[in-house]
């Protein structure tokens, strides 16, 4: 009896799972679609892959970056939209995050370095839930004014 009860408790929670998953239309991995981004000052990477998996009531968000020169930028976050920071791992232009839930399909951020927010940034999800733009504004790490609009794809 206690074998089959607990077979049901792991099929009502891996189903529960699922349909959280489901709920959210970040989850999942995403390709940058570099003919339809643009990065001022630039230069653009060669690459970028982003995954997005349930954490808690949360969000973990993976990165792969491969820069200009060739380089490899790997960083993590997990994070909630409360408009609370978490820490980046990883990432040389930000340690903390902020996200905010605008609505179903709009989130934006305020990141920061050494305490000082450096960009803001602004997700949209397409209603299909296919694409997102991410769009980035503020100052990098050389001082330089940074405009971006990235383009990604769900895999």
């Amino acid at each position: 009896m206690q074998r089959r009860t607990l077979w049901w408790l792991l099929v009502l929670l891996t189903i529960s799972i699922g349909l959280a998953a489901a709920d959210n239309p970040l989850v999942g991995t995403w390709k940058i679609n570099l003919a339809k981004s643009t990065f001022s000052p630039g230069p653009a990477p060669k690459s970028s892959t982003v995954t997005f998996e349930p954490a808690g009531n949360g969000i973990k968000q993976s990165v792969n970056n491969v820069g200009a020169q060739g380089n490899s930028i790997i960083y993590s976050v997990t994070y909630e939209f409360d408009g609370k920071d978490y820490p980046v791992i990883g990432d040389p232009a930000r340690d903390m995050v902020a996200w905010t839930r605008i609505d179903a399909h709009t989130l934006e951020a305020t990141n920061k370095k050494d305490g000082k927010i450096t960009t803001r940034q602004k997700r949209v999800i397409a209603a299909d839930g296919k694409s997102f733009t991410l769009t980035t504004t503020g100052t990098n790490p050389q001082g330089q004014t940074v405009k971006n609009v990235e383009f990604y794809e769900k895999q």
